[in-house]
């Protein structure tokens, strides 16, 4: 079992992960899929909605074709400290995806503000991060975490702009 988490807190997931083709008829309603599995679950149009799992380092052009047909994304984080997943949740969501977007695997409560900038609605975590931090913990964090380095990403200016143009103020 893991932990389930958005803006408002802990959640109950609606969704079964199905990682083989002879499984989607053994699964009633929600799934969540791997690419290898999507076209066959399309194809049957047996379990709704339908969810895609895929990686941190999947290329966006593999995605494409999906984005209008599933009603989740969920991207799988290897570790807190590759945040290829959370680049990749910038690129799905200015591709034009609107439905839920999921950040899966053992991301850190500082980084949920991040998560949420980059378009993630909701953080799956497994068993060992949600007990090591919370959700409690997650929520303070929400709400503390502001600052972020990269452009493009919250509100304001980055920590990078405001390095810049506090150089430029001294010189």
């Amino acid at each position: 079992m893991s932990l389930l988490l958005d803006e408002t807190g802990a959640k109950a997931d609606t969704f079964a992960r199905v990682e083989e083709v002879a499984d989607l008829s053994l699964t009633e309603g929600a799934v969540i899929v791997p690419l290898t599995v999507i076209d066959q679950a399309i194809a049957d149009r047996r379990n709704t909605p339908l969810g895609l799992h895929v990686g941190g380092d999947t290329p966006l052009c593999a995605l494409e074709s999906y984005l209008g047909t599933v009603d989740l994304i969920s991207v799988g984080f290897p570790s807190f400290s590759d945040g290829r997943g959370l680049s990749l949740a910038k690129r799905i969501r200015r591709a034009g995806f609107s439905g839920t977007l999921r950040a899966s695997g053992p991301l850190i409560a500082d980084q949920f503000r991040e998560a949420l900038d980059c378009g993630f609605d909701e953080i799956e975590l497994p068993d060992a991060m949600a007990a090591r931090q919370p959700v409690e913990q997650w929520m303070a964090a929400k709400d503390i975490v502001r600052d972020h380095y990269q452009t493009g990403y919250g509100e304001g200016e980055s920590i990078l702009q405001k390095r810049l143009a506090a150089q430029r103020e001294r010189a």
